[in-house]
């Protein structure tokens, strides 16, 4: 359609994300968010509800105010549920019939950025084509001339309960003739969303919890601990003697797992031991493992022995999960660590993910880094660098040629991927092969003439 370039994209790959108070994350462009959801959500004469929750970042309290004010502003209410996990509000949206929910959460970014992102009635994430409809709304003015009044404006209210409620659904995905008595489980919320609700289902359960990350002030979120630091949670495995370490990025949608050593254990490999365990209780529908183009060959490897085929998506768990959506399979994930196990959820959550992960440990008897022996990583490189300006690489002739020189080196032992981050100016180099010496050398090689092209 014309009317997709006449105006600036809000939506990247995981709704809008950017610098707190600066476009497009202002007061202002949350308001007009908000209005433009309310206005796409009302049908009927019943009185519409949207759940909006968020981190605990220091931006979140004007960003929440800002988007409730524009939901209001168009007759629908709203319900805050405060810090909360990200797939803690699609289950809430879902469970307690509401017409949509908003999460406020740049997830692993730092403190200063933040990002909202909406979830229809049925917990599942929009689509891109909902998305633009929300853009076009909110560019095209379409919205200024309607302003309910009196009685048909919308309220708010916090919802005491939200913690308990999502807590309740996540202990329920753990087998009843299970326990985690008698483990010993570190696990690091990241100074985010879960810092209180993730050490309570796995105490619930039974485990002897060592708590990191959950301290938040606003300004520590994913700050040296989490999903992208688990250095410490490692240290602290080991001091401890734990069984098993967990990992949460800043809105908890994803997990990060350290085993019994204090080795961070590959997302690959946690998808397979899922996935190996699914297939064993005849529960993975259609022997179908849904990835994104950044997991490793030898997940494929991995799988193969049972009979499961992967099918790639492109970068996005939101796309995994649209995939596995259309084609009805029941496990898909990201290498980065997100874990959709959709017969109970509709998005990744990282604590619902550890149980499913702590059950097989369980089941099987074993410690982590046995169940990991099944999953054999191709040697794999992959390469950041901040970009001044993202342009499609058909327009760089050099680095194409580059790119095309050096996968018929690696023939069909090795692969290279070359994407722009969906939320941040990074570009990111994947080069797959059997010589690890020379991946590297050819990533540098295709990371270098990027950044001749692109200007770093």
């Amino acid at each position: 359609m014309a009317s997709e370039t006449t105006h600036p994209r809000l939506f990247g790959t995981d709704g809008v994300r950017g610098v707190a108070n600066v476009f497009p994350m202002t007061a202002e462009i949350a308001m007009q968010l908000g209005r433009a959801l309310a206005y796409m959500i009302r049908n009927g004469e019943h009185r519409h509800r949207v759940i909006i929750g968020k981190d605990t970042r220091l931006s979140g309290y004007m960003i929440e105010q800002a988007l409730a004010s524009g939901i209001m502003s168009m007759g629908v209410d709203v319900l805050l549920v405060g810090p909360m996990p990200t797939p803690a509000v699609a289950h809430l949206t879902s469970s307690m019939r509401a017409d949509a929910g908003a999460v406020i959460s740049a997830s692993h970014n730092p403190y200063q950025d933040n990002g909202i992102k909406f979830f229809w009635r049925d917990g599942f994430k929009l689509p891109d084509e909902t998305e633009l409809k929300i853009e076009q709304l909110i560019f095209e003015k379409s919205l200024d001339s309607l302003r309910p009044t009196a009685t048909a404006i919308g309220g708010a209210t916090r919802l005491e309960d939200a913690a308990g409620r999502y807590i309740s659904q996540v202990k329920a995905t753990f087998p009843r003739e299970l326990t985690l008595e008698g483990l010993t489980l570190v696990v690091d919320c990241a100074n985010g969303a879960a810092y209180k609700v993730a050490p309570t289902v796995l105490k619930e359960l039974g485990a002897n919890v060592i708590e990191l990350g959950v301290e938040p002030d606003g300004k520590n979120i994913n700050h040296e601990c989490g999903a992208l630091h688990p250095e410490n949670l490692a240290k602290a495995v080991r001091e401890h003697k734990a069984h098993l370490g967990i990992a949460l990025d800043g809105d908890a949608d994803r997990l990060i797992v350290v085993d019994e050593k204090g080795k961070v254990v590959d997302g690959d490999a946690i998808m397979a031991i899922c996935t190996g365990e699914l297939v064993a209780r005849k529960e993975l529908a259609k022997k179908t493992l849904v990835s994104t183009v950044m997991s490793n060959i030898g997940l494929e490897r991995a799988v193969a022995k049972w009979g499961v085929k992967v099918v790639r998506t492109k970068v996005g768990d939101r796309y995994v999960v649209e995939e596995m959506r259309k084609h009805g399979y029941s496990l898909g994930g990201e290498q980065s660590g997100h874990l959709v196990f959709i017969d109970h959820a509709t998005t990744g959550d990282g604590t619902l993910a550890a149980l499913q992960v702590l059950a097989v440990m369980c089941r099987a008897g074993k410690p982590m880094s046995e169940l990991t022996k099944i999953f054999e990583p191709v040697p794999q490189v992959l390469l950041n660098f901040m970009v001044k300006e993202k342009r499609e690489l058909v327009h760089l002739p050099a680095v194409t040629r580059l790119i095309a020189a050096v996968e018929k080196k690696l023939g069909k032992d090795g692969r290279v991927l070359v994407r722009y981050s969906g939320t941040e100016p990074k570009v990111r180099v994947l080069v797959e092969g059997i010589d690890a010496k020379k991946i590297k050398q050819y990533a540098e090689e295709i990371g270098d003439s990027l950044k001749k092209a692109l200007g770093a």
